[in-house]
């Protein structure tokens, strides 16, 4: 096995906004480890390369792998020649379809070498499909234009809400002028050249003594302002090596209940600013967000089905963008009277049930599950 190749898209496994599957979905047959299940903006799923340039690195973030003062890592390094043959060798196997290519920083040249990668593919062997590009602190404005007039999706990393956090994690790095600012000239290049590439960012979880409440602010600001298309929480997980030994993992669940809370703001109508949160700051493990915050608004429930908006549908828990436009057509047909008929259309009775009224009542079993006598400080 070329240890190259091994190397450097191990490297790149911690990566999740190129929208991949974990590293355990990944194909199993110890030749393919490197390609992952990738899910398009468009829902397709793709075999992706997902591969750094180097994993050298001159940063010493925290969190990562390919920190510069990690000695017990072995660095490798591609050349855009290399790296160009590798993936066109794969994709003529028809092993892979797409290319997420990212990088460790050493120097300005790297995101040059990075796009005469790039540029080698689109002109030279005419590959149309699926290109996702890291951009590098602190690239200059024309790189950036090159990058998104060659990629389909292009994405810096933030890994911390603001600045306090990102400097207890990445001390190298600055928030605004490294970070926040690439993000909106991209934003700002994508709109000049009507250019139909989308952008993403990726929050490190549990390492900066963040809240919940800051990454979610930030994420509500990040698709309110500049449109990204998703943001990608990871849970900080230490990796192998003497310099973590000393730092614990990140409870998933707390990565989950962001996920929960990021398309409560994607797809259910709600703002970062109306979410509720724990007196730490935080979501509750033991609930998901939206229950949390039905919880801690009783004044709007219960709803009543055969009445209730498409907005109001969305805010009861256990019910969905599809299930909510389900009971609204059902609606027109007959009304809703017994859990029944909402457990034939795949509704969770014990989520939904305490918040809803079915032709004026409330159904028996709702009253038994009494969520709302529960206490919202033991939930949190």
């Amino acid at each position: 096995m070329n240890p190259k190749l091994l190397q450097l898209t191990q490297g790149a496994r911690y990566d999740l906004s190129c929208a991949c599957g974990p590293a355990e979905v990944a194909r199993r047959r110890v030749d393919d480890r490197w390609i992952y299940p990738a899910v398009l903006p468009d829902g397709k799923r793709i075999p992706l390369l997902k591969i750094l340039y180097t994993n050298n690195c001159q940063n010493d973030c925290l969190y990562c792998e390919n920190r510069r003062s990690n000695r017990e890592l072995a660095r490798f390094t591609f050349t855009p020649e290399e790296l160009v043959a590798t993936f066109m060798a794969l994709k003529n196997q028809g092993r892979v379809a797409g290319l997420f290519l990212s990088s460790g920083i050493v120097g300005s040249h790297i995101m040059d070498k990075m796009l005469q990668t790039v540029e080698a593919l689109r002109y030279k062997h005419r590959f149309g499909g699926y290109i996702h590009l890291k951009v590098l602190p602190g690239s200059p404005l024309n790189l950036l234009e090159k990058a998104v007039q060659l990629a389909n999706r292009v994405s810096i990393n933030l890994e911390g809400p603001n600045s306090e956090c990102l400097e207890k994690i990445c001390p190298e790095k600055d928030f605004a002028s490294d970070l926040l600012s690439p993000i909106a000239q991209l934003r700002g290049i994508m709109q000049k050249y009507a250019k139909k590439c989308d952008q993403t960012t990726q929050f490190v979880v549990g390492l900066g003594g963040e809240q919940d409440r800051e990454i979610i602010g930030r994420t509500g600001e990040l698709y309110r302002d500049l449109n990204l298309s998703r943001v990608y929480f990871s849970s900080f997980q230490p990796p192998q090596g003497k310099l973590w030994k000393d730092l614990r993992p990140v409870s998933p669940w707390r990565e989950i209940r962001l996920y929960q809370a990021d398309f409560l703001l994607r797809k259910y109508g709600f703002t970062d600013s109306e979410l509720c949160f724990s007196a730490a700051g935080n979501f509750p493990l033991k609930l998901d967000p939206k229950t949390f915050w039905a919880l801690n608004h009783p004044e709007n429930f219960p709803v009543e089905l055969n009445r209730a908006d498409y907005a109001q549908l969305l805010r009861v828990p256990g019910l969905g963008p599809t299930l909510a436009k389900r009971l609204v057509e059902i609606r027109k047909e007959f009304r809703l009277t017994e859990p029944a008929q909402l457990e034939k259309l795949g509704v969770n009775l014990k989520n939904t049930l305490p918040y809803i009224l079915l032709n004026g009542r409330q159904p028996q079993t709702a009253k038994q599950l009494n969520l709302f006598g529960e206490s919202l400080t033991e939930a949190a």
